[in-house]
């Protein structure tokens, strides 16, 4: 049984406002929670057109605000951005208003680059990133660990580690904590990760046992060919930001893959190689061979539609499409 979840950029497409964007991903939760999804998780990001996700936890507030039981959470958190006491915190007062319902994943990478990283660290130096997250931890669980104590005290938040290379895995692995490979974006090291995870993985009082999620490009639609086009907005998008052409999410368009150059189709293919797009069929057997290959316990997906309507109903149909096999996830 495999559990599915969603991962939100709070992408903003050409033509529509930032206000726009919030909108579509209440929408979004909403249709996904009752459709059996576990998980709504909103990554964050600075500097970057077309990406409104960089306040990531008061995002996470908003769509927990617009929902009743699907679990919210960061995935992730860029650590080194930010204070471990205040991470702690800021989770700590989502778990209080939202109980039972907050998850915090958090990352090494800094979600952006160049002057940006600098405006948000202002020239500290570069921080231990297993420590904080031992950190951010130790103040959730108020544990009398850190000479000051992150208000409102101890939350059970779980914390999850994510990454897409060897050094996450061994991190996750080490701590006994849930780990997310980033696949949806950069998939090169994936089967080597998780197997590095499951081998290495030492039971602790948060997990007994490794638990691996793997994120996934998920287009759906009707037919094989609809699904394609919708599939164009977010190939257009990742085309562009890996060569410097960053923007707003593009309207979809047909035959936009076979119109590039070779060397950005080859990009492409590269970064999106984890995708599954096409009619509920389609989906079903891509999904299903995905986690035979994997063994993923959870399954996250990426889905960059331009209408809202057609987002909704493709992860509509990517659950249908997982039929007896969708499951609620285990780390709840």
């Amino acid at each position: 049984m495999t559990a599915l979840s969603v991962l939100d950029l709070v992408m903003v497409g050409e033509g529509k406002t930032f206000a726009d964007a919030i909108d579509e991903s209440r929408q979004l939760a909403r249709h996904v929670e009752q459709h059996g999804f576990g998980r709504y998780w909103i990554a964050e990001h600075h500097d970057m057109p077309g990406i409104g996700s960089a306040a990531t936890s008061l995002i996470i507030n908003e769509i927990a605000s617009a929902t009743s039981n699907i679990r919210v959470g960061a995935g992730g958190i860029m650590l080194p951005n930010h204070s471990p006491l205040v991470v702690a915190e800021q989770f700590g007062t989502l778990a209080t208003l939202y109980p039972n319902r907050i998850d915090l994943g958090m990352g090494r990478a800094p979600g952006t680059g160049g002057p940006t990283i600098q405006a948000l660290r202002r020239g500290a130096p570069e921080r231990d990133f297993p420590q904080d997250v031992i950190e951010v931890m130790d103040y959730l669980a108020d544990n009398g660990r850190r000479p000051v104590r992150g208000v409102p005290g101890s939350h059970d938040v779980p914390v999850w580690i994510l990454g897409s290379s060897l050094f996450g895995a061994e991190l996750a692995a080490v701590l006994g904590l849930p780990y997310s490979f980033a696949s949806h974006f950069a998939p090169r090291f994936l089967h080597q990760a998780i197997a590095h995870y499951r081998k290495n993985f030492r039971p602790s009082e948060h997990l007994a046992r490794p638990y691996v999620m793997i994120g996934v490009n998920v287009f759906a639609a009707d037919t094989n060919e609809e699904a394609d086009f919708l599939a164009s907005s977010h190939r257009q998008w990742m085309t562009d930001l890996h060569v410097g052409r960053m923007g707003l999410l593009p309207k979809p368009r047909e035959g936009y893959v076979e119109s590039l150059p070779p060397h950005e189709r080859d990009v492409l293919n590269q970064v999106m190689a984890c995708t599954v797009t096409g009619d509920r069929d389609t989906v079903g057997e891509g999904l299903s061979r995905l986690v035979a290959q994997t063994g993923a316990d959870e399954l996250m997906i990426d889905c960059r539609i331009y209408e809202p309507e057609a987002r909704m109903r493709s992860h509509e149909y990517a659950a249908q499409a997982m039929g007896e096999t969708l499951a609620q996830p285990a780390l709840a």
